[in-house]
Protein backbone atom coordinates (compact mmCIF):
# COMPACT_ATOMS: atom_id res chain seq x y z
CA UNK A 1 0.00 0.00 0.00
CA UNK A 2 1.74 3.28 -0.76
CA UNK A 3 2.17 5.70 1.64
CA UNK A 4 -0.50 8.64 2.32
CA UNK A 5 -1.48 11.94 3.95
CA UNK A 6 -1.00 11.48 7.67
CA UNK A 7 1.51 8.99 7.44
CA UNK A 8 5.53 9.11 8.88
CA UNK A 9 8.06 8.76 6.49
CA UNK A 10 10.01 5.83 6.89
CA UNK A 11 13.41 5.55 8.12
CA UNK A 12 15.95 5.39 4.61
CA UNK A 13 19.09 6.71 3.97
CA UNK A 14 20.12 8.22 0.77
CA UNK A 15 23.30 9.64 -1.06
CA UNK A 16 24.03 13.28 -1.83
CA UNK A 17 27.28 15.03 -3.06
CA UNK A 18 29.02 17.63 -0.90
CA UNK A 19 32.12 20.06 -1.21
CA UNK A 20 33.84 17.33 0.95
CA UNK A 21 32.12 14.59 -1.65
CA UNK A 22 29.51 11.73 -0.65
CA UNK A 23 27.30 11.95 2.23
CA UNK A 24 24.96 9.55 3.35
CA UNK A 25 21.47 11.24 4.62
CA UNK A 26 18.75 10.25 6.60
CA UNK A 27 15.13 10.90 6.56
CA UNK A 28 15.56 11.77 9.91
CA UNK A 29 18.59 14.13 9.06
CA UNK A 30 16.65 15.68 6.04
CA UNK A 31 12.85 16.25 7.63
CA UNK A 32 13.01 16.19 11.50
CA UNK A 33 11.37 19.13 13.03
CA UNK A 34 11.13 20.75 9.35
CA UNK A 35 8.56 21.55 6.82
CA UNK A 36 10.17 20.14 3.67
CA UNK A 37 8.75 20.14 0.11
CA UNK A 38 9.79 16.30 -1.90
CA UNK A 39 9.37 15.40 -5.36
CA UNK A 40 10.46 12.72 -6.97
CA UNK A 41 11.52 12.08 -10.97
CA UNK A 42 11.27 8.71 -12.72
CA UNK A 43 15.31 10.15 -13.89
CA UNK A 44 17.56 12.76 -14.00
CA UNK A 45 18.50 13.83 -17.44
CA UNK A 46 15.08 12.64 -18.87
CA UNK A 47 12.77 15.01 -20.97
CA UNK A 48 9.60 15.99 -18.50
CA UNK A 49 11.90 16.12 -15.21
CA UNK A 50 14.45 18.32 -17.13
CA UNK A 51 12.32 20.23 -18.96
CA UNK A 52 10.08 20.76 -16.63
CA UNK A 53 9.66 19.22 -13.13
CA UNK A 54 13.05 20.57 -11.98
CA UNK A 55 12.98 23.85 -13.82
CA UNK A 56 9.39 24.81 -12.14
CA UNK A 57 10.54 24.48 -8.40
CA UNK A 58 13.39 26.43 -9.38
CA UNK A 59 11.39 29.27 -10.78
CA UNK A 60 8.77 28.87 -7.70
CA UNK A 61 11.61 28.32 -5.04
CA UNK A 62 11.54 31.84 -3.30
CA UNK A 63 8.12 31.69 -3.46
CA UNK A 64 7.86 27.99 -1.96
CA UNK A 65 10.00 29.01 0.59
CA UNK A 66 8.44 32.57 1.59
CA UNK A 67 5.72 30.17 2.59
CA UNK A 68 7.57 28.76 5.62
CA UNK A 69 9.27 25.83 3.84
CA UNK A 70 13.00 25.10 4.85
CA UNK A 71 14.01 23.27 2.17
CA UNK A 72 12.30 22.09 -1.34
CA UNK A 73 14.71 18.49 -1.95
CA UNK A 74 14.26 16.36 -4.81
CA UNK A 75 14.88 12.48 -5.40
CA UNK A 76 15.34 9.71 -7.80
CA UNK A 77 16.16 6.56 -8.41
CA UNK A 78 19.73 7.54 -9.92
CA UNK A 79 22.99 7.56 -8.49
CA UNK A 80 25.24 10.57 -6.60
CA UNK A 81 27.06 10.87 -9.41
CA UNK A 82 24.13 11.57 -11.68
CA UNK A 83 22.05 13.61 -9.16
CA UNK A 84 25.58 16.08 -8.69
CA UNK A 85 26.01 16.51 -12.38
CA UNK A 86 22.13 16.86 -13.08
CA UNK A 87 22.11 19.60 -10.20
CA UNK A 88 25.12 21.30 -11.71
CA UNK A 89 23.97 21.27 -15.16
CA UNK A 90 20.66 22.64 -14.22
CA UNK A 91 22.28 25.50 -11.88
CA UNK A 92 20.70 24.12 -8.76
CA UNK A 93 23.54 23.70 -6.05
CA UNK A 94 22.71 25.03 -3.00
CA UNK A 95 19.07 26.15 -4.17
CA UNK A 96 17.19 22.06 -4.18
CA UNK A 97 19.05 19.20 -1.98
CA UNK A 98 19.76 16.24 -4.50
CA UNK A 99 19.10 12.95 -2.93
CA UNK A 100 20.27 9.85 -5.11
CA UNK A 101 18.05 6.88 -3.85
CA UNK A 102 20.16 4.53 -6.22
CA UNK A 103 18.87 1.06 -4.79
CA UNK A 104 15.12 2.11 -5.23
CA UNK A 105 14.99 1.97 -1.28
CA UNK A 106 12.97 4.59 0.06
CA UNK A 107 10.53 4.61 -3.00
CA UNK A 108 9.97 1.08 -2.76
CA UNK A 109 9.59 1.43 1.22
CA UNK A 110 6.78 4.16 0.47
CA UNK A 111 5.06 1.82 -2.02
CA UNK A 112 6.02 4.54 -5.23
CA UNK A 113 7.67 2.56 -7.59
CA UNK A 114 7.86 2.49 -11.61
CA UNK A 115 8.69 -0.64 -13.63
CA UNK A 116 10.37 0.97 -16.56
CA UNK A 117 12.31 -2.24 -17.39
CA UNK A 118 10.50 -2.57 -20.84
CA UNK A 119 12.15 0.88 -21.65
CA UNK A 120 15.18 0.16 -20.20
CA UNK A 121 15.36 1.95 -17.40
CA UNK A 122 14.34 -0.61 -14.82
CA UNK A 123 13.11 -0.05 -11.01
CA UNK A 124 12.02 3.71 -10.75
CA UNK A 125 10.28 6.21 -8.94
CA UNK A 126 6.27 7.58 -10.13
CA UNK A 127 6.44 11.47 -10.41
CA UNK A 128 5.08 12.44 -7.16
CA UNK A 129 5.34 15.62 -4.73
CA UNK A 130 4.93 15.61 -1.20
CA UNK A 131 4.63 18.50 1.61
CA UNK A 132 6.40 16.75 4.67
CA UNK A 133 5.96 18.40 8.45
CA UNK A 134 8.43 17.00 11.00
CA UNK A 135 8.31 13.50 9.11
CA UNK A 136 5.04 12.88 8.11
CA UNK A 137 3.10 13.16 5.20
CA UNK A 138 0.89 16.72 5.00
CA UNK A 139 0.17 16.92 0.84
CA UNK A 140 0.75 14.39 -0.99
CA UNK A 141 0.06 14.38 -5.58
CA UNK A 142 0.52 12.09 -8.16
CA UNK A 143 0.45 12.85 -11.85
CA UNK A 144 -2.46 11.04 -13.98
CA UNK A 145 -0.66 11.04 -17.10
CA UNK A 146 3.37 10.66 -18.26
CA UNK A 147 5.11 12.32 -19.67
CA UNK A 148 4.07 15.87 -17.73
CA UNK A 149 4.64 17.75 -14.09
CA UNK A 150 1.45 19.88 -13.70
CA UNK A 151 -0.25 18.39 -10.27
CA UNK A 152 3.47 17.51 -8.61
CA UNK A 153 5.54 20.79 -9.94
CA UNK A 154 6.64 23.94 -8.52
CA UNK A 155 3.79 26.05 -9.31
CA UNK A 156 0.98 23.36 -8.20
CA UNK A 157 3.12 22.95 -4.95
CA UNK A 158 2.93 26.72 -4.34
CA UNK A 159 -0.37 26.72 -5.13
CA UNK A 160 -1.31 24.26 -2.10
CA UNK A 161 1.16 25.87 0.42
Amino acid sequence: MPIAVGDRLPAATFKTMTAEGVKEVTTADVFAGRKVVLFAVPGAFTPTCSKAHLPGYLANRDAILAKGVDEIVVTAVNDVFVMDAWSKANDADGKILFLADGAAAFVSAIGLTLDLTAAGMGVRSQRWSMLVDDGVVKELNFEEKPGVADLTGGACMLGHL
